[in-house]
């Protein structure tokens, strides 16, 4: 038989109070490298055929399913992994095309990478002088 024990129950609550996120929230990391956008999203034990992951305009949406496994046990007696719809909506900033959006699966985790688009990329500006024989002169500008 099998007995479950929750010393730091309390301590676990707080630490997922403090997370910010919503009962059915997919957790997300996002970082930038270059010019790719990356985003992280844990959907472990999700049924990859569940995940959806759509855009409209502004708005980067990503769903996901687990369910039970039907037959799997005859008995339950501990059910503590949550089953269900889990979702994530993230806005997406001008600088990224979102017609160049791929997304993997592997380990549990989502992996979106997001092109930034090439007006967003740094250039450099040509700055003309005037009078004076100054010759034509290039100045870097970082767009961010």
């Amino acid at each position: 038989m099998l007995m479950r024990s929750e010393p730091l129950k309390e301590f676990t609550q707080t630490t997922a109070d403090q997370s910010g996120l919503r009962a059915g929230q997919i957790p997300v990391d996002a970082f930038r490298s270059g010019d790719v956008f990356t985003l992280l999203l844990d959907v472990p034990g999700a049924d990859p055929g569940s995940i959806e992951l759509t855009v409209e305009k502004d708005v980067l949406s990503v769903h996901a399913k687990r369910t039970w496994q039907e037959g799997f046990a005859d008995q339950i007696h501990i059910s503590e992994r949550q089953k269900g719809e889990f979702s994530r909506q993230l806005f997406l900033g001008e600088s990224l095309d979102r017609d160049q959006i791929k997304a993997t699966y592997a380990d549990g985790v989502l992996t979106v990478t997001i092109a930034m688009i090439e007006r967003a990329k740094p250039h450099k500006i040509e700055i003309a002088y005037v009078g004076g024989g100054f010759e034509t002169v290039e100045a870097a500008l970082a767009v961010t």
